[in-house]
């Protein structure tokens, strides 16, 4: 495997940052999409070239050492990439779905005066996020996950004219940085245990651990809180919908396919770990299970068309953590894979409506588009229907597997993940109605301008919609007398794993009339919410006016998210200003004095000696002599 091919998958990205970023002022637009989205597209083409190569040479990873990074005493770490399995996965994951959002956001991000440094932007959101899958140790992949944070902090407030999307952005860089530091301490601990970084070295040693060991499941708990930052779970998932204050296009690949699935990605590449901590798992997937549930209820009567996205990816990534706690890790994976078909989808759809409707983003003000929108309406049709769970489209299959191993695992666990999944069926096919369906309850002036969007925006959408409704195809069941690839594919990344805890690697005990059941409820619930939806918007047209207010104290709750945010707002915000205040009094007070007591010793002192400055030539002479004279006595009585 060549090494310049591999280094060029990032390098790409980051080349077309700095083309477009030094020059976004002076080099004209349609050159700048150009350049911005041939960097992706061809990262792209060399990422399948790399997985053609890899499995043609056969299923173990491979190191491509750059140069010597750091030493220190007795720990070295190189600069070095790892190609196997996993990271080719996610290499074509954010590649394929980043070339699509870059294509889209030519026509979506035409008119903005920011237009160059946006792209620069998506290509170095890209190059970091390529480099946090590509590296071979714990500290190339933290250098990846900080500039990801730091791009998405750029990209959130892209319109900074705006104080409450600068604030937004503040929001979802602070929150990261809590996450952040347990990562860090996660890797300090590991490199004080095993004396490296590097995963193959960190992974081979664990072997050598016991089931339970505390300081593996310190370690794990540290990551976790990494994962819990970055992936939005509870109690950090509360940037992750203010982030909708960015470009639709950010949305898109922020919540589908690149940052958010970091702490997926994190936890699957240290399954060795995580399978030697059981109890560490158990609170993953009670986590999981919480922010699936607690996301999806929010999501029931949000009306901004992007805020109801942004809970839904909150409750799928608790999804892929209750599969990790489940151990399902290519289950896990599989439905960050149909996530991120749909889920863009998604995005880029309400892009798309919100870029006819001039920039309006309530659904109650919308209604009778897919008329006036065709392509829009049946692409986002298809996503919708996957995300929901109904087959044969491709989160059918991913989110079938991840509850068929937590009912293995733990059945409270599975009723949680059913509830989600009603209510997952429900606000989505609402947001679908309120939408596409009735008559319009726009201005005449938003009415006037309603239109497809162009086709750089249109052929993503139609692109994404053929791998939701096919995506799911990579991993059929045996129980449908299919073939799971994906699964068969990921294997040899758990050999480490079947090695510490075979038990947790032994084949299902469902029986095929056990699974078939565990479907049916999954796929029931699903249709029955999409029927009441149906009836409830659509037949009985029970739409909810423009700016109206919740009509009893739960709905108060559920729509003002659980009042989450204030209670973060005075518990820490409040209580952190207050504090500060109270230490700027006190310095304000004490120090200023100790420091202006300093001051006017000093300028006390300085009045005295600068009275014998006279600017007598007899006064120095005398004083000379006088000195002389001192001296001299000194020296006869000692």
């Amino acid at each position: 495997m060549s090494a310049s091919l591999l280094i060029l998958i990032p390098l790409l990205p980051l080349i077309g940052f700095l083309i477009n970023g030094i020059g976004f002022k002076t080099i004209p637009k349609g050159a700048v999409g150009i350049i911005g989205t041939l960097a992706v597209v061809a990262s792209f083409v060399l990422s399948v070239m790399t997985f053609q190569a890899f499995l043609a040479a056969g299923s173990q990873p491979v190191i491509v050492p750059l140069f010597d990074w750091i030493t220190v005493g007795n720990l070295n770490i190189p600069f070095s990439f790892q190609v196997d399995q996993l990271s080719l996965l996610m290499l074509m994951i954010i590649t394929g779905v980043g070339s699509l959002i870059h294509i889209y956001s030519i026509g979506y991000m035409h008119h903005d005066e920011g237009f160059g440094k946006f792209f620069a932007y998506l290509n170095l959101f890209l190059f970091f996020m390529l480099l946090l899958v590509l590296g071979s140790n714990y500290v190339i992949m933290f250098i990846g996950w900080e500039g990801v944070g730091l791009c998405s902090y750029l990209l959130i407030g892209f319109w900074n004219k705006n104080t409450n999307y600068n604030n937004a952005a503040r929001k979802a860089f602070i929150m990261n940085r809590v996450g952040d530091l347990g990562f860090l301490l996660g890797i300090f601990t590991i490199i004080s245990t095993f004396g490296s970084v590097e995963y193959l070295e960190v992974f081979s040693q664990a072997t050598d651990f016991e089931i339970g060991d505390p300081v593996i499941i310190t370690i794990t708990l540290f990551l976790f809180i990494g994962a819990m930052g970055k992936s939005a779970q509870i109690p950090l998932y509360t940037w992750l919908p203010d982030a909708m204050a960015g470009p639709t296009p950010v949305s898109a690949l922020i919540h589908a396919a690149t940052m958010v699935t970091a702490g997926i990605y994190m936890v699957i590449r240290s399954n060795v770990l995580y399978s030697l901590a059981p109890s560490t798992l158990e609170i993953v997937g009670i986590i999981g299970a919480a922010t699936a549930l607690f996301a999806a209820s929010i999501g029931l009567l949000q009306n901004d068309i992007k805020k109801v996205l942004a809970y839904s990816t909150v409750s799928q990534l608790g999804y892929m953590f209750m599969g990790l706690g489940a151990m399902a890790y290519s289950a896990s994976m599989f439905h960050v894979i149909t996530h991120a078909f749909f889920k863009a989808l998604l995005f880029l759809g309400a892009g798309s409506v919100i870029h006819a409707m001039s920039d309006e983003q309530d659904i109650r003000s919308m209604g009778g588009l897919r008329k006036k929108l065709p392509i829009t309406f049946l692409t986002f049709l298809i996503a919708t229907i996957a995300i929901s769970g109904i087959p044969p489209f491709a989160g059918f299959f991913s989110k079938d597997e991840i509850l068929a191993h937590v009912f293995e695992h733990n059945k409270l666990l599975w009723v949680i993940g059913v509830l989600g999944s009603l209510m997952t069926s429900f606000y989505m096919f609402r947001l679908l109605f309120l939408t596409f369906f009735g008559t319009f309850r726009g201005t005449h002036e938003q009415e006037h301008h309603l239109h497809e969007s162009p086709a750089s925006m249109t052929i993503p959408l139609v692109i994404l919609a053929v791998l939701s409704a096919l995506g799911g195809f990579i991993g059929v069941p045996e129980a449908l007398h299919g073939t799971h690839h994906l699964a068969e594919f990921m294997s040899p990344l758990y050999d480490a794993s079947r090695q510490v805890n075979p038990e947790a690697f032994l084949p299902t005990e469902l029986s095929h009339s056990e699974e078939y059941l565990l479907m049916g409820v999954s796929v029931a619930v699903a249709l029955v919410s999409a029927i009441v939806a149906y009836v409830m918007y659509v037949q009985k047209a029970s739409v909810p006016a423009p700016d109206s207010q919740p009509k009893s104290a739960l709905q108060g709750l559920v729509y003002n998210k659980y009042y989450v945010d204030e209670i973060y707002d005075n518990v820490f915000v409040k209580s952190i200003k207050t504090l500060s205040n109270i230490l700027y009094s006190f310095g304000e007070f004490f120090i200023d004095l100790v420091v202006n007591a300093f001051v006017r010793l000093t300028q006390f002192l300085a009045g005295l000696l600068r009275k014998t400055q006279t600017g007598s030539t007899g006064d120095y002479v005398f004083a000379m002599v006088l000195g002389m004279v001192i001296i001299l006595f000194w020296k006869l009585l000692l």
